[in-house]
């Protein structure tokens, strides 16, 4: 039997060949690739300057990301804003996005609180031609991998963000020479325990601070 459009677990069909970011965003609001968007509230699509020279691409949406249609708004997105301007990157001059582009959760009980759940490797391949667009519509100079899912969408399963964070990386992404700085995702900084999140947090800002290096030249 033929694999249709429905469960073929890639967003391929749904992507436009041309428009820009605005077509992509309109596109992506009607994604079924996957069936991560029967839960999730809207696509949460990629935002921030089209002509950016750096682009974050963190997990997926979060439960206010998820809410609002925006990325980054939660608090992982707020202490991200933070480090950006510690080390030395205005937020407001970035692309932020997902590898994912739909909240993946599980609830403990009904009506309670949605609790996130990372997406497997098969949703998050699925989602990657949306990401494959946004990087050839927007061509940053530089792309900050906030995470290990983000870093496996582009790198590969083997990526392993421990042993490549605060380092420049070159690597070929989706046919385009690239440059990279891995680093954790912000969210991890906030789950540290109190005693340890300052050292994460510092952390944090030191590999941004490599990322500002390099778009300094």
């Amino acid at each position: 039997m033929a694999t249709t459009r429905a469960n073929a677990y890639t967003a391929e069909p749904y992507v436009p060949s041309r428009g820009g970011l605005p077509a992509l965003r309109k596109a992506a609001a009607g994604c079924r690739g996957c069936p991560l968007y029967r839960d999730a509230t809207q696509t949460v699509f990629g935002a921030g300057n089209a002509d950016a020279r750096v682009m974050l691409v963190g997990e997926q949406p979060g439960d206010q990301e998820d809410r609002q249609g925006k990325p980054f708004v939660g608090p992982a997105g707020r202490l991200l804003d933070r480090a950006l301007a510690e080390a030395g990157i205005d937020p407001a001059e970035t692309y932020v996005t997902n590898a994912v582009k739909h909240f993946k959760f599980t609830r403990a009980e009904p009506r309670k609180r949605r609790i996130h759940k990372a997406p497997s490797l098969r949703e998050t391949a699925a989602c990657a031609p949306w990401l494959a667009a946004e990087l050839s519509v927007v061509e940053p100079e530089l792309i900050v991998l906030l995470g290990a899912t983000a870093g496996k969408a582009l790198l590969g399963s083997s990526f392993r963000v421990g042993e490549a964070r605060g380092t420049l990386l070159e690597r070929e992404v989706h046919g385009q020479p690239r440059r990279l700085v891995p680093t954790v995702h912000p969210s991890s900084v906030l789950r540290a325990d109190e005693a340890d999140r300052d050292k994460a947090y510092a952390g944090l800002v030191a590999d941004l601070e490599v990322a500002a290096r390099v778009l300094a030249g």
